[in-house]
């Protein structure tokens, strides 16, 4: 597991004074990304195969409050990637100075091309480097049916 540790800003909080969705969303952002460039899939090697990665969804169950000056670890693991790495699931826990786990968070997303806007998969050197990424117990190979198993489709306005 890839863990990184963070110290709550007053600029993370809510009006609740404790930590706003949106940190958790950030602190999550940048352990993943944190990761990935330490291993080498990073904004450079992203230019050169033109691609970049987009979210399909995020769901964060929340257990314990977070609040200013407190320090948490958010960890990493990889949860599925489909065999030639176009999809991914990356998963997040937000642990106190203790290690218990305030919250949990499943991301779904995949590699667009940057040139075609279209889904691509993740090239074999990049592969090689986010298949060495520590795991879940539950780990899986994902397939596109994974990506629409919530069963959400758009649903346009009809004017």
């Amino acid at each position: 597991m890839y863990l990184k540790e963070f110290e709550i800003r007053w600029s993370d909080i809510d009006a609740n004074r404790h930590l706003a969705n949106s940190a958790y969303v950030n602190f999550m952002s940048h352990t993943r990304m944190s990761f990935l460039i330490e291993r080498g899939i990073d904004m450079k090697a992203m230019a050169k195969h033109q691609i970049g990665p987009v979210v399909f969804n995020e769901n964060i169950f929340y257990f314990k409050e977070a609040f200013q000056g407190m320090k948490i670890r958010v960890s990493f693991e990889l949860g599925g990637v489909s065999q030639d790495g176009t999809f991914f699931k990356f998963v997040h826990n937000f642990y106190d100075h203790k290690g218990r786990n305030m919250a949990h968070c499943e991301m779904v997303g995949a590699w667009i091309n940057l040139m075609t806007r279209k889904l691509t998969p993740l090239p074999e050197d990049l592969m090689a480097l986010l298949e060495e990424s520590p795991k879940t117990k539950d780990f899986k190979w994902l397939t596109k049916e994974d990506m629409r198993a919530a069963g959400k489709m758009p649903i346009d306005l009809e004017e």
